[in-house]
């Protein structure tokens, strides 16, 4: 069984920036796809980046040259760091091990002055 336990969300004003940490229990970290999505008031979840195990990224359109996924294998953590944030990135961000049904409980981001 894998756990994955986001954190680091928070209110800031637009423009500016966050750092969500996603801490996993596997103990083959570095092997595993690790995406981020979100889910804002009232809408779908989506996707927003994903890392693979060769640390290549994908950004979704709406975030790409803001966020930047990374990871560290040795802590088995990913993290998201979100600059220039504006309201509409405001949701609860997720963590999933992508082709699986591991998820966490989310961290809640709200971008309002």
């Amino acid at each position: 069984q894998v756990q994955l336990v986001e954190s680091g969300g928070g209110l800031v004003q637009p423009g500016g920036s966050l750092r969500l940490t996603c801490e996993a229990s596997a103990s083959i970290f570095w092997l595993y796809t690790f995406r981020w999505y979100r889910q804002a008031p009232g809408k779908e979840r989506e996707w927003v980046a994903r890392i693979h195990s060769s640390a290549d990224t994908d950004y979704a359109d709406s975030v790409k040259g803001r966020f930047t996924i990374s990871k560290d294998d040795a802590k088995n953590t990913v993290y998201l760091q979100m600059n220039s944030l504006k309201p509409e990135d405001t949701g609860v961000y997720y963590c999933n091990i992508q082709g699986s049904s591991y998820w966490g409980k989310g961290t809640l981001v709200t971008v309002s002055s």
